[in-house]
């Protein structure tokens, strides 16, 4: 019989779960990198900063939906949610160590802000969960959609030549969608276009920011 998790396990839990986010290079994948064999493209210095700059933005994406779920975690009771809510966090995990993995390859980092973004959106699952597990789902839901627009758009604007970034993304884009219907089914309400239109606003300060830093 699995034993009940007390609160010092639970902050425990909490703390590795920021640090394997957080530090470069500490998260690992439960599955192999679908950009794993692809063959490599010619880039030139212009386009593998360019790939390097939108595979920063979509860890950072990464960063604050894993902070995300976390602080959810913390308030929301999710009685019919919770086991698909941490499996989705899981794969996200995957997505961090896939992003941080072709980073390195692109010679390139990880975003100096992702601290800040973490605590920001941790604060904001916290939030959520204290309201209502049905706005909690539903922020998840709303910020899965996002998500998933985002590696859309990156995959059109990666050079021609980065299939293994492309590879990525469109897996990551799969999960996603997944991840959104997870979270309606389990109770999440949809939210309305103004706050959605709200959500890519914050999203597009956070991208132009994370280009470069």
């Amino acid at each position: 019989m699995d034993r009940q998790q007390s609160r010092s396990d639970r902050l425990i839990h909490q703390f590795d779960t920021a640090l394997r986010t957080l530090m470069p290079h500490a998260a690992s994948s439960q599955r192999t990198s679908p950009g794993e064999g692809v063959a490599e493209g010619v880039l030139d210095d212009q386009e593998r900063r360019h790939a390097a700059g939108l595979m920063r933005i979509n860890h950072t994406g990464e960063v604050c939906a894993q902070a995300l779920y976390q602080g959810q975690g913390v308030t929301a009771k999710l009685p019919h949610g919770r086991h698909q809510m941490e499996q989705s966090a899981l794969e996200k995990i995957d997505h961090l160590a896939w992003c941080d993995e072709r980073l390195e390859q692109l010679q390139s980092r990880t975003s100096y802000l992702n601290p800040l973004f973490y605590v920001a959106s941790f604060g904001v699952g916290v939030a959520a969960g204290a309201v209502s597990d049905r706005i909690s789902l539903g922020l998840v839901a709303a910020t899965e959609e996002q998500a998933g627009k985002h590696l859309d758009s990156h995959q059109q604007s990666l050079p021609s030549g980065d299939n293994r970034s492309r590879a990525i993304l469109r897996q990551m884009a799969m999960d996603e969608a997944h991840h959104a219907q997870l979270a309606l089914e389990a109770g999440g309400v949809r939210f309305p276009a103004p706050v959605k239109w709200g959500m890519r606003l914050a999203s597009k300060m956070m991208t132009k920011s994370v280009y470069h830093l």
